[in-house]
């Protein structure tokens, strides 16, 4: 293994490593996004014509789908750091399977939404249904980069690139999967407390 991909993994000086400082904030970013939407939210419902109406129920299932991926993405975390490589590539395949799942049902929570007459845009809509897709939505695509980053993080792991001498890539994912959930479930406990 070449030096330079050793130093990789490690933080330089007394700084953090340039990739996990982009990490932190592209996470600061995206709780900046979600403090505007949220906060534009509750200023909106303030003002009146506002639907109420009941979530759907696949937002819990989908809760507890992204809170099982959190597991087994730490668990990929842990095997790798024990040098259990093929337990990391599976932790890692497992997450991205529950992260695709729940992708799915945040698509099947909008077609709930539609069935019930609750749309984004046009004649019918109201603006409670219109940021109810706009915070899952944008929340939806950010997922998606998290599923993208997965990808590259099993892909090394298949190359045993992923192990306790080199855990940037995967620290880098974990941090952010887990970031990831925990904009979920604040969304979720958001919308039940303020829908």
């Amino acid at each position: 293994m070449a030096t330079s991909e050793i130093l990789q993994d490690k933080e330089a000086g007394a700084g953090m490593h340039p990739k996990r400082l982009l990490l932190v904030l592209m996470m600061i970013s995206i709780s900046m996004i979600f403090a505007a939407y949220t906060s534009a939210y509750i200023v909106r419902r303030e003002e009146g014509n506002w639907l109420e109406f009941d979530l759907p129920a696949g937002l819990l299932y989908t809760s507890v789908i992204i809170a099982l991926s959190s597991l087994t993405m730490q668990w990929a975390w842990f095997s790798a750091r024990k040098d259990e490589v093929r337990r990391a590539q599976i932790g890692v395949a497992l997450t991205f399977i529950l992260g695709f799942v729940f992708l799915v049902g945040q698509w099947n929570v909008w077609g709930d939404l539609v069935a019930n007459k609750i749309h984004f845009g046009g004649v019918d809509a109201n603006p409670s249904g219109s940021f109810l897709y706009v915070l899952t939505g944008v929340h939806g695509f950010h997922l998606i980069t998290g599923l993208i980053f997965l990808l590259i993080v099993l892909r090394k792991s298949l190359n045993y690139q992923v192990h306790s001498r080199q855990m940037l890539s995967i620290g880098n994912a974990t941090i952010y999967w887990h970031f990831l959930g925990a904009l979920w479930l604040y969304l979720y406990l958001f919308l039940l407390l303020n829908h």
